[in-house]
Protein backbone atom coordinates (compact mmCIF):
# COMPACT_ATOMS: atom_id res chain seq x y z
CA UNK A 1 0.00 0.00 0.00
CA UNK A 2 2.79 2.43 0.91
CA UNK A 3 5.51 1.10 -1.37
CA UNK A 4 8.92 1.40 0.25
CA UNK A 5 7.88 4.04 2.77
CA UNK A 6 7.47 2.87 6.36
CA UNK A 7 5.39 4.84 8.85
CA UNK A 8 7.06 4.92 12.24
CA UNK A 9 6.28 5.99 15.80
CA UNK A 10 4.83 4.86 19.09
CA UNK A 11 2.90 7.98 20.02
CA UNK A 12 0.25 9.77 17.98
CA UNK A 13 2.49 12.81 17.46
CA UNK A 14 5.33 10.60 16.19
CA UNK A 15 3.04 8.71 13.80
CA UNK A 16 1.52 11.88 12.35
CA UNK A 17 4.98 13.45 11.97
CA UNK A 18 6.18 10.34 10.13
CA UNK A 19 3.30 10.58 7.66
CA UNK A 20 3.96 14.30 7.12
CA UNK A 21 7.63 13.58 6.39
CA UNK A 22 6.57 11.05 3.76
CA UNK A 23 4.22 13.54 2.13
CA UNK A 24 6.84 16.31 2.17
CA UNK A 25 9.49 14.07 0.63
CA UNK A 26 7.14 12.80 -2.07
CA UNK A 27 7.41 9.20 -0.90
CA UNK A 28 3.70 9.34 -0.02
CA UNK A 29 1.97 10.70 -3.11
CA UNK A 30 -1.38 12.51 -3.45
CA UNK A 31 -4.30 10.09 -3.38
CA UNK A 32 -2.25 7.29 -1.83
CA UNK A 33 -4.26 5.24 0.67
CA UNK A 34 -2.96 4.85 4.21
CA UNK A 35 -3.31 1.63 6.22
CA UNK A 36 -6.48 1.10 8.22
CA UNK A 37 -6.36 1.93 11.92
CA UNK A 38 -6.08 -1.70 12.98
CA UNK A 39 -3.58 -2.59 10.26
CA UNK A 40 -1.19 0.24 11.15
CA UNK A 41 -1.67 -0.38 14.88
CA UNK A 42 -0.64 -4.02 14.37
CA UNK A 43 2.43 -2.97 12.35
CA UNK A 44 3.57 -0.47 14.99
CA UNK A 45 2.51 -2.48 18.03
CA UNK A 46 0.29 0.29 19.41
CA UNK A 47 -3.37 0.72 20.34
CA UNK A 48 -5.69 1.54 17.40
CA UNK A 49 -6.82 4.62 19.36
CA UNK A 50 -3.27 5.97 19.06
CA UNK A 51 -3.40 5.63 15.27
CA UNK A 52 -6.88 7.20 15.24
CA UNK A 53 -5.52 10.21 17.14
CA UNK A 54 -2.66 10.54 14.65
CA UNK A 55 -5.04 10.39 11.70
CA UNK A 56 -7.26 13.04 13.32
CA UNK A 57 -4.26 15.34 13.66
CA UNK A 58 -3.37 14.79 10.00
CA UNK A 59 -6.94 15.56 8.92
CA UNK A 60 -6.98 18.72 11.03
CA UNK A 61 -3.77 19.85 9.30
CA UNK A 62 -5.17 19.09 5.86
CA UNK A 63 -2.56 16.42 5.10
CA UNK A 64 -5.02 13.54 4.66
CA UNK A 65 -8.71 13.16 4.02
CA UNK A 66 -11.25 10.53 4.99
CA UNK A 67 -12.92 9.15 1.87
CA UNK A 68 -15.71 7.00 3.33
CA UNK A 69 -15.34 3.35 2.40
CA UNK A 70 -12.10 4.13 0.58
CA UNK A 71 -10.48 4.86 3.93
CA UNK A 72 -7.91 7.54 4.65
CA UNK A 73 -5.81 8.95 1.82
CA UNK A 74 -3.14 11.58 1.28
CA UNK A 75 -4.86 14.74 0.08
CA UNK A 76 -4.62 15.50 -3.61
CA UNK A 77 -3.30 18.95 -2.73
CA UNK A 78 -2.13 20.13 0.70
CA UNK A 79 -4.59 22.47 2.40
CA UNK A 80 -1.72 24.89 2.96
CA UNK A 81 -1.41 25.41 -0.80
CA UNK A 82 -4.02 28.04 -1.76
CA UNK A 83 -5.90 27.71 -5.01
CA UNK A 84 -4.74 31.22 -5.88
CA UNK A 85 -1.38 29.56 -6.52
CA UNK A 86 -3.04 28.03 -9.61
CA UNK A 87 -2.52 31.15 -11.66
CA UNK A 88 -0.82 32.49 -14.74
CA UNK A 89 2.19 34.75 -14.75
CA UNK A 90 1.03 37.93 -16.46
CA UNK A 91 3.74 39.32 -18.76
CA UNK A 92 4.18 43.08 -19.20
CA UNK A 93 1.66 44.58 -21.58
CA UNK A 94 -0.98 41.86 -21.02
CA UNK A 95 -4.37 42.99 -19.67
CA UNK A 96 -5.03 41.14 -16.42
CA UNK A 97 -8.65 39.96 -16.07
CA UNK A 98 -7.82 37.21 -13.59
CA UNK A 99 -7.91 38.91 -10.19
CA UNK A 100 -11.62 39.30 -9.37
CA UNK A 101 -11.22 42.81 -7.94
CA UNK A 102 -13.84 45.56 -8.11
CA UNK A 103 -13.18 48.65 -10.22
CA UNK A 104 -11.40 51.19 -7.96
CA UNK A 105 -13.18 53.98 -9.85
CA UNK A 106 -16.53 52.62 -8.62
CA UNK A 107 -15.51 52.42 -4.95
CA UNK A 108 -16.67 55.25 -2.66
CA UNK A 109 -14.36 57.92 -1.24
CA UNK A 110 -13.57 56.83 2.30
CA UNK A 111 -12.55 60.20 3.75
CA UNK A 112 -16.00 61.52 4.77
CA UNK A 113 -17.12 58.17 6.21
CA UNK A 114 -13.87 57.73 8.15
CA UNK A 115 -14.10 61.28 9.47
CA UNK A 116 -17.67 60.70 10.66
CA UNK A 117 -16.61 57.46 12.34
CA UNK A 118 -13.68 59.19 14.04
CA UNK A 119 -15.94 61.96 15.29
CA UNK A 120 -18.32 59.39 16.76
CA UNK A 121 -15.38 57.60 18.42
CA UNK A 122 -14.28 60.86 20.05
CA UNK A 123 -17.75 61.39 21.47
CA UNK A 124 -18.21 57.80 22.63
CA UNK A 125 -15.06 55.65 22.41
CA UNK A 126 -15.39 51.87 22.33
CA UNK A 127 -13.86 50.41 25.51
CA UNK A 128 -13.51 46.93 26.97
CA UNK A 129 -16.89 45.53 27.88
CA UNK A 130 -18.73 47.47 25.17
CA UNK A 131 -21.19 45.91 22.72
CA UNK A 132 -19.51 43.89 19.93
CA UNK A 133 -21.78 45.35 17.22
CA UNK A 134 -21.95 49.12 16.72
CA UNK A 135 -25.49 50.45 17.10
CA UNK A 136 -25.59 52.29 13.77
CA UNK A 137 -24.29 49.32 11.78
CA UNK A 138 -26.84 47.07 13.49
CA UNK A 139 -29.59 49.51 12.54
CA UNK A 140 -28.73 49.76 8.83
CA UNK A 141 -28.04 46.01 8.57
CA UNK A 142 -31.37 45.08 10.15
CA UNK A 143 -33.19 47.54 7.90
CA UNK A 144 -31.61 45.89 4.84
CA UNK A 145 -32.46 42.43 6.18
CA UNK A 146 -36.08 43.45 6.70
CA UNK A 147 -36.33 44.83 3.15
CA UNK A 148 -34.93 41.58 1.76
CA UNK A 149 -37.12 39.24 3.79
CA UNK A 150 -34.29 37.85 5.90
CA UNK A 151 -35.63 36.11 9.02
CA UNK A 152 -35.06 38.13 12.18
CA UNK A 153 -32.01 37.03 14.13
CA UNK A 154 -29.13 38.30 16.23
CA UNK A 155 -26.12 39.97 14.59
CA UNK A 156 -22.38 39.64 14.84
CA UNK A 157 -19.55 41.23 12.87
CA UNK A 158 -16.46 39.46 11.53
CA UNK A 159 -13.33 40.35 9.57
CA UNK A 160 -14.72 39.58 6.13
CA UNK A 161 -16.87 36.88 4.57
CA UNK A 162 -14.40 34.01 4.78
CA UNK A 163 -13.80 34.71 8.48
CA UNK A 164 -17.55 34.51 9.07
CA UNK A 165 -17.95 31.29 7.11
CA UNK A 166 -15.06 29.67 8.97
CA UNK A 167 -16.51 30.62 12.34
CA UNK A 168 -19.98 29.37 11.42
CA UNK A 169 -18.65 26.03 10.13
CA UNK A 170 -16.51 25.62 13.24
CA UNK A 171 -19.56 26.26 15.40
CA UNK A 172 -21.18 23.00 14.28
CA UNK A 173 -18.77 20.78 12.32
CA UNK A 174 -15.75 18.66 13.09
CA UNK A 175 -12.94 17.30 10.87
CA UNK A 176 -14.23 14.56 8.61
CA UNK A 177 -17.74 16.03 8.28
CA UNK A 178 -19.09 16.50 4.76
CA UNK A 179 -20.00 19.95 3.41
CA UNK A 180 -21.92 20.55 0.18
CA UNK A 181 -20.18 23.24 -1.88
CA UNK A 182 -20.85 24.80 -5.27
CA UNK A 183 -18.84 23.37 -8.17
CA UNK A 184 -17.42 25.45 -9.70
CA UNK A 185 -17.22 27.67 -6.65
CA UNK A 186 -15.17 30.18 -4.72
CA UNK A 187 -11.60 28.88 -4.53
CA UNK A 188 -10.95 30.38 -1.09
CA UNK A 189 -13.95 28.54 0.32
CA UNK A 190 -12.72 25.26 -1.14
CA UNK A 191 -9.33 25.93 0.48
CA UNK A 192 -11.04 26.69 3.79
CA UNK A 193 -13.05 23.47 3.74
CA UNK A 194 -9.85 21.50 3.17
CA UNK A 195 -7.94 23.40 5.86
CA UNK A 196 -10.68 22.63 8.40
CA UNK A 197 -10.38 18.92 7.62
CA UNK A 198 -13.90 18.84 6.18
CA UNK A 199 -14.92 16.76 3.18
CA UNK A 200 -16.31 18.76 0.23
CA UNK A 201 -19.29 17.35 -1.65
CA UNK A 202 -19.47 19.12 -5.04
CA UNK A 203 -22.89 20.41 -6.15
CA UNK A 204 -23.31 21.53 -9.79
CA UNK A 205 -24.40 25.13 -10.45
CA UNK A 206 -26.35 26.73 -13.27
CA UNK A 207 -27.29 30.38 -13.80
CA UNK A 208 -29.97 30.18 -11.07
CA UNK A 209 -27.75 28.69 -8.38
CA UNK A 210 -27.05 25.20 -7.02
CA UNK A 211 -29.15 22.44 -8.58
CA UNK A 212 -31.80 21.47 -6.05
CA UNK A 213 -31.70 17.76 -6.90
CA UNK A 214 -27.94 17.65 -6.34
CA UNK A 215 -28.35 19.48 -3.02
CA UNK A 216 -30.91 16.92 -1.93
CA UNK A 217 -28.61 14.05 -2.85
CA UNK A 218 -25.74 15.64 -0.95
CA UNK A 219 -27.86 16.08 2.17
CA UNK A 220 -29.29 12.57 1.95
CA UNK A 221 -25.73 11.31 1.51
CA UNK A 222 -24.68 12.76 4.85
CA UNK A 223 -23.57 16.34 4.18
CA UNK A 224 -23.97 18.19 7.46
CA UNK A 225 -23.79 21.65 5.93
CA UNK A 226 -24.18 23.52 2.66
CA UNK A 227 -22.66 26.84 1.58
CA UNK A 228 -24.62 28.76 -1.07
CA UNK A 229 -23.70 32.01 -2.83
CA UNK A 230 -26.90 34.05 -3.08
CA UNK A 231 -25.79 36.40 -5.90
CA UNK A 232 -22.68 37.22 -7.95
CA UNK A 233 -21.45 33.65 -7.54
CA UNK A 234 -17.73 33.30 -8.05
CA UNK A 235 -16.80 32.27 -10.74
CA UNK A 236 -20.03 31.77 -12.72
CA UNK A 237 -22.07 34.85 -11.81
CA UNK A 238 -25.04 32.70 -10.81
CA UNK A 239 -27.81 34.28 -8.71
CA UNK A 240 -30.41 32.24 -6.84
CA UNK A 241 -33.79 32.89 -8.48
CA UNK A 242 -37.15 32.86 -6.71
CA UNK A 243 -38.05 29.50 -8.24
CA UNK A 244 -34.70 27.93 -7.34
CA UNK A 245 -34.91 29.35 -3.81
CA UNK A 246 -38.28 27.62 -3.34
CA UNK A 247 -36.80 24.31 -4.54
CA UNK A 248 -33.79 24.65 -2.25
CA UNK A 249 -35.94 25.54 0.76
CA UNK A 250 -37.96 22.37 0.16
CA UNK A 251 -34.78 20.26 0.14
CA UNK A 252 -33.48 21.99 3.27
CA UNK A 253 -36.83 21.53 5.05
CA UNK A 254 -36.38 17.76 4.65
CA UNK A 255 -33.04 18.07 6.50
CA UNK A 256 -33.72 20.79 9.10
CA UNK A 257 -30.62 19.99 11.15
CA UNK A 258 -28.26 20.60 8.24
CA UNK A 259 -26.35 23.85 8.60
CA UNK A 260 -27.13 26.44 5.89
CA UNK A 261 -24.57 29.17 5.19
CA UNK A 262 -25.55 31.86 2.68
CA UNK A 263 -22.83 34.12 1.27
CA UNK A 264 -24.41 37.29 -0.11
CA UNK A 265 -21.22 39.22 -0.86
CA UNK A 266 -22.91 40.70 -3.94
CA UNK A 267 -25.58 42.62 -2.01
CA UNK A 268 -23.93 45.96 -2.84
CA UNK A 269 -23.13 45.38 -6.50
CA UNK A 270 -26.09 43.37 -7.84
CA UNK A 271 -29.50 44.65 -8.96
CA UNK A 272 -31.15 41.21 -8.79
CA UNK A 273 -33.28 40.59 -5.67
CA UNK A 274 -32.11 38.42 -2.80
CA UNK A 275 -34.18 35.30 -2.05
CA UNK A 276 -33.63 33.86 1.42
CA UNK A 277 -33.17 30.10 1.85
CA UNK A 278 -33.41 30.12 5.64
CA UNK A 279 -37.11 29.29 5.97
CA UNK A 280 -36.68 25.53 6.44
CA UNK A 281 -33.42 25.42 8.38
CA UNK A 282 -32.95 25.29 12.14
CA UNK A 283 -29.24 26.14 11.84
CA UNK A 284 -28.47 28.95 9.42
CA UNK A 285 -26.35 32.00 8.83
CA UNK A 286 -26.37 34.81 6.27
CA UNK A 287 -23.07 36.60 5.63
CA UNK A 288 -22.87 40.00 3.94
CA UNK A 289 -19.41 41.42 3.36
CA UNK A 290 -18.58 44.83 1.93
CA UNK A 291 -15.43 44.06 -0.05
CA UNK A 292 -16.93 44.40 -3.54
CA UNK A 293 -19.11 47.43 -2.86
CA UNK A 294 -16.87 49.51 -0.56
CA UNK A 295 -13.36 48.05 -1.03
CA UNK A 296 -11.49 44.85 -0.12
CA UNK A 297 -9.48 46.63 2.59
CA UNK A 298 -12.62 47.19 4.67
CA UNK A 299 -12.31 43.76 6.24
CA UNK A 300 -15.82 43.53 7.60
CA UNK A 301 -18.87 41.31 7.20
CA UNK A 302 -22.21 41.35 9.00
CA UNK A 303 -23.52 37.92 9.95
CA UNK A 304 -26.99 37.00 11.15
CA UNK A 305 -28.54 33.61 11.80
CA UNK A 306 -30.27 31.47 14.37
CA UNK A 307 -29.56 32.40 18.01
CA UNK A 308 -27.44 29.34 18.85
CA UNK A 309 -25.17 29.69 15.82
CA UNK A 310 -24.59 33.41 16.31
CA UNK A 311 -24.04 32.93 20.05
CA UNK A 312 -21.35 30.33 19.33
CA UNK A 313 -19.67 32.55 16.75
CA UNK A 314 -19.76 35.58 19.04
CA UNK A 315 -18.44 33.52 21.94
CA UNK A 316 -15.34 32.48 20.01
CA UNK A 317 -14.83 36.03 18.75
CA UNK A 318 -14.87 37.20 22.35
CA UNK A 319 -12.05 34.79 23.19
CA UNK A 320 -9.95 35.82 20.16
CA UNK A 321 -10.00 39.30 18.65
CA UNK A 322 -12.83 40.33 20.98
CA UNK A 323 -14.62 42.49 18.40
CA UNK A 324 -14.15 44.10 15.02
CA UNK A 325 -13.09 47.75 15.36
CA UNK A 326 -16.04 50.09 15.84
CA UNK A 327 -14.17 52.62 13.72
CA UNK A 328 -14.53 50.22 10.80
CA UNK A 329 -18.09 49.34 11.73
CA UNK A 330 -19.15 52.98 11.87
CA UNK A 331 -17.34 53.68 8.59
CA UNK A 332 -19.23 50.88 6.85
CA UNK A 333 -22.50 52.05 8.42
CA UNK A 334 -21.93 55.53 6.97
CA UNK A 335 -21.21 54.10 3.52
CA UNK A 336 -24.08 51.63 3.64
CA UNK A 337 -26.60 54.26 4.72
CA UNK A 338 -25.55 57.11 2.45
CA UNK A 339 -24.58 55.42 -0.81
CA UNK A 340 -27.85 53.87 -1.97
CA UNK A 341 -27.95 55.64 -5.35
CA UNK A 342 -24.19 55.35 -5.91
CA UNK A 343 -24.25 51.61 -5.14
CA UNK A 344 -27.10 51.12 -7.60
CA UNK A 345 -25.15 53.07 -10.24
CA UNK A 346 -22.09 50.88 -9.67
CA UNK A 347 -24.22 47.75 -10.05
CA UNK A 348 -25.53 49.05 -13.37
CA UNK A 349 -21.99 49.72 -14.61
CA UNK A 350 -20.92 46.17 -13.82
CA UNK A 351 -24.09 44.84 -15.48
CA UNK A 352 -23.34 46.84 -18.63
CA UNK A 353 -19.77 45.54 -18.91
CA UNK A 354 -20.72 41.95 -18.18
CA UNK A 355 -23.74 41.91 -20.49
CA UNK A 356 -21.76 43.52 -23.31
CA UNK A 357 -19.12 40.81 -23.10
CA UNK A 358 -21.75 38.05 -22.97
CA UNK A 359 -23.44 39.44 -26.08
CA UNK A 360 -20.16 39.74 -27.96
CA UNK A 361 -19.26 36.15 -27.05
CA UNK A 362 -22.71 34.90 -28.06
CA UNK A 363 -22.36 36.67 -31.43
CA UNK A 364 -19.26 34.54 -31.98
CA UNK A 365 -20.96 31.31 -30.88
CA UNK A 366 -19.16 31.11 -27.53
CA UNK A 367 -21.25 29.86 -24.61
CA UNK A 368 -20.61 31.82 -21.41
CA UNK A 369 -22.25 32.51 -18.07
CA UNK A 370 -22.56 35.69 -16.00
CA UNK A 371 -26.00 36.46 -14.62
CA UNK A 372 -24.67 38.86 -11.98
CA UNK A 373 -21.54 40.28 -10.39
CA UNK A 374 -18.03 40.91 -11.65
CA UNK A 375 -17.18 37.72 -13.53
CA UNK A 376 -17.93 35.76 -16.68
CA UNK A 377 -17.36 31.99 -16.81
CA UNK A 378 -16.43 30.47 -20.18
CA UNK A 379 -16.47 26.66 -20.54
CA UNK A 380 -13.46 25.47 -22.56
CA UNK A 381 -12.29 22.07 -23.79
CA UNK A 382 -8.71 22.63 -22.59
CA UNK A 383 -7.89 25.21 -19.92
CA UNK A 384 -4.14 25.26 -20.48
CA UNK A 385 -4.45 25.73 -24.23
CA UNK A 386 -7.12 28.43 -23.92
CA UNK A 387 -5.21 30.37 -21.26
CA UNK A 388 -2.01 30.20 -23.33
CA UNK A 389 -3.72 31.45 -26.50
CA UNK A 390 -5.35 34.29 -24.58
CA UNK A 391 -1.99 35.36 -23.16
CA UNK A 392 -0.54 35.47 -26.65
CA UNK A 393 -3.46 37.70 -27.67
CA UNK A 394 -2.76 40.06 -24.78
CA UNK A 395 -5.32 38.93 -22.16
CA UNK A 396 -4.91 37.03 -18.88
CA UNK A 397 -7.78 34.94 -17.47
CA UNK A 398 -8.07 32.91 -14.27
CA UNK A 399 -7.74 29.14 -14.82
CA UNK A 400 -10.89 27.24 -13.99
CA UNK A 401 -8.88 24.75 -11.93
CA UNK A 402 -8.84 27.36 -9.15
CA UNK A 403 -12.60 26.93 -8.77
CA UNK A 404 -13.41 23.34 -9.76
CA UNK A 405 -13.70 19.97 -8.05
CA UNK A 406 -15.54 17.78 -10.54
CA UNK A 407 -16.95 20.45 -12.88
CA UNK A 408 -15.78 20.58 -16.52
CA UNK A 409 -12.93 22.95 -17.51
CA UNK A 410 -13.46 26.66 -17.89
CA UNK A 411 -11.87 30.05 -17.41
CA UNK A 412 -12.95 33.14 -15.49
CA UNK A 413 -12.85 36.68 -16.85
CA UNK A 414 -13.31 39.64 -14.50
CA UNK A 415 -15.17 42.46 -16.25
CA UNK A 416 -14.43 45.28 -13.80
CA UNK A 417 -11.28 46.52 -15.69
CA UNK A 418 -13.06 46.56 -19.07
CA UNK A 419 -13.82 49.68 -21.08
CA UNK A 420 -16.43 49.62 -23.84
CA UNK A 421 -13.68 49.54 -26.48
CA UNK A 422 -12.21 46.39 -24.91
CA UNK A 423 -15.25 44.17 -25.34
CA UNK A 424 -15.04 43.27 -29.03
CA UNK A 425 -11.26 42.58 -29.09
CA UNK A 426 -11.56 40.47 -25.93
CA UNK A 427 -14.50 38.48 -27.30
CA UNK A 428 -12.62 37.83 -30.53
CA UNK A 429 -9.57 36.64 -28.57
CA UNK A 430 -11.69 34.35 -26.39
CA UNK A 431 -13.43 32.87 -29.42
CA UNK A 432 -10.07 32.19 -31.07
CA UNK A 433 -8.71 30.68 -27.84
CA UNK A 434 -11.69 28.40 -27.31
CA UNK A 435 -12.01 27.36 -30.96
CA UNK A 436 -8.63 27.74 -32.65
CA UNK A 437 -8.71 27.57 -36.46
CA UNK A 438 -8.22 24.12 -37.91
CA UNK A 439 -4.77 23.38 -39.28
CA UNK A 440 -4.89 23.29 -43.05
CA UNK A 441 -3.54 20.04 -44.45
CA UNK A 442 -1.64 19.72 -47.72
CA UNK A 443 -1.68 16.20 -49.06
Amino acid sequence: MLGDYRIEGRRAAEISASVERGVSSGELVPGQPLPSLRELADQLGVNPNTVAAAYRTLRDRGVVETAGRRGTRVRARPASTPRDAIAVEVPPGVRDLSQGNPDPALLPPLGPALAAAAERAERSPMLYGGPPVAAELARVARAAHERDGVPAGPLTVTSGALDAVERVLNAWLRPGDAVAVEDPGWGSLLDLVAALGLRPVPVPVDDEGPLAGAVGRALRGGARAIVVTSRAQNPTGAAVSAARAAELRAELAAHPDALLVEDDHGHGIVDLPYHSLAGGSVRWALVRSNAKAFGPDLRLAVCTGDPVTIDRVQGRLRLGPGWVSHLLQDTVAELWRDRGEAVAASARRYDERRDALLRALADRGVAAHGRSGLNVWVPVPDETAAITRLLRAGWAAAPGARFRIAAPPGLRLTVSPLAAADVEPLAAAVAAAVRPPAVRRYD
